[in-house]
């Protein structure tokens, strides 16, 4: 993306420049940076704007989720339009960032982070966090560790934010703290809804943290797990400066995540909803719409088909993946799948 000719890097981040922890060195430092951000919901809406905004030279956006009215109420990056095309979060955000900060070089992945897809994350200087599963982030956890890359672990739900910087060979990484996910019931956002406050506030704590590793300020670096309530105003820190040597990543190496040990390839991603990635599978829209019309409304534009049958909607996108709502058990959706895209 090229800069906007009528704006120079010198007006544009003067008052952040003016900042005496950032400063011309520093600014330089933002610029030349790689960041990569595992999805692009309410955290990485909002922590995308602000690296952008701040000067990050590349960002890498990686979701496999499109956009619906119901994130309007927080996601910063969309608006109704998007909601209205189903436009993939990460090309939305891409769009959106371009409007504000030509200057920004945004990689937008509509893609699912697995074990397949690990690549993405390759020539980061950090990896942020915004997903919204443990699956997930303990993929990125023992990819961390493996290339010491540093990652910073974020989650925001009802008026509750969380967040923790890992720090390859320096701090505990995420098994470290949470040697298992956790099991049973699990509020979500789709249970326990959530306020934008909330999500913003976790995101500016994330961003910042983002700022002081990419300007070289390690020193400033928070070193534990950090929890707030916003409406019960409680708060909490745990230390995270020791590593468990019995911790199945940095301690044994063992990185069973990376290895795909124990990952369904049907996960459940919300809103009433699964997800089915099979396997990597290339899908022409326009027969598979012919295919699907005589058995229930079909609409497509050039990101993802949308396929109503009953009451579930599915999400189709190009590599085969899709998201079916309005069902939590995998075999309802793999049923569908099976029947109407095939397996």
């Amino acid at each position: 993306m090229s800069s906007n000719p009528k704006i120079s890097a010198l007006e544009r981040y003067s008052r952040q420049i003016l900042f005496k922890g950032i400063g011309k060195e520093g600014q330089e430092k933002l610029n030349a940076s790689r960041v990569a951000i595992v999805g692009c919901g309410a955290i990485g809406a909002a922590v995308a704007g602000l690296l952008a905004r701040a000067g990050v030279g590349e960002l890498r956006i990686i979701d496999r989720d499109f956009v619906e009215a119901s994130n309007l109420q927080r996601q910063v990056l969309f608006d109704e339009q998007d909601a209205l095309e189903s436009t993939p979060k990460a090309v939305a955000a891409a769009r959106k960032i371009e409007q504000f900060n030509s200057a920004v070089h945004v990689e937008a992945e509509v893609a699912d982070l697995t074990p397949q897809s690990i690549a993405l994350l390759d020539r980061s200087d950090l990896i942020l966090d915004a997903t919204d599963n443990f699956e997930t982030r303990y993929l990125i956890n023992d990819y961390s560790v493996k290339t010491n890359i540093p990652w910073i672990y974020a989650a925001a739900v009802g008026a509750c934010g969380a967040t923790m910087n890992i720090l390859p060979g320096d701090t505990a990484c995420l098994a470290c703290i949470f040697p298992a996910q956790p099991h049973g019931t699990v509020e979500t956002c789709d249970t326990a809804g959530v306020l934008g406050p909330a999500v913003n506030l976790v995101a500016s704590i994330e961003a910042t943290e983002a700022l002081k590793l990419l300007t070289g300020a390690r020193d400033k670096l928070r070193r534990t797990l950090l929890s707030f309530d916003l409406w019960s105003n409680d708060r909490s820190e745990i230390v995270a400066t020791r590593r468990r040597p019995d911790c199945d990543s940095c301690g044994k190496r063992q990185f069973k995540h990376l290895a795909g040990e124990a990952r369904p390839h049907i996960t459940l991603c919300g809103r009433d909803s699964v997800q089915i990635h099979e396997r990597q599978r290339r899908v022409d829209f326009a027969e598979m719409s012919t295919r699907l019309a005589p058995h229930g409304k079909v609409k497509y534009n050039d990101m993802v088909l949308k396929f109503w049958r009953d009451s579930y909607e599915m999400t189709l996108f190009h590599d085969g993946r899709a998201i079916i709502k309005g069902t939590t058990d995998p075999a309802v959706a793999r049923t569908l799948y099976a029947r109407f895209v095939g397996m």
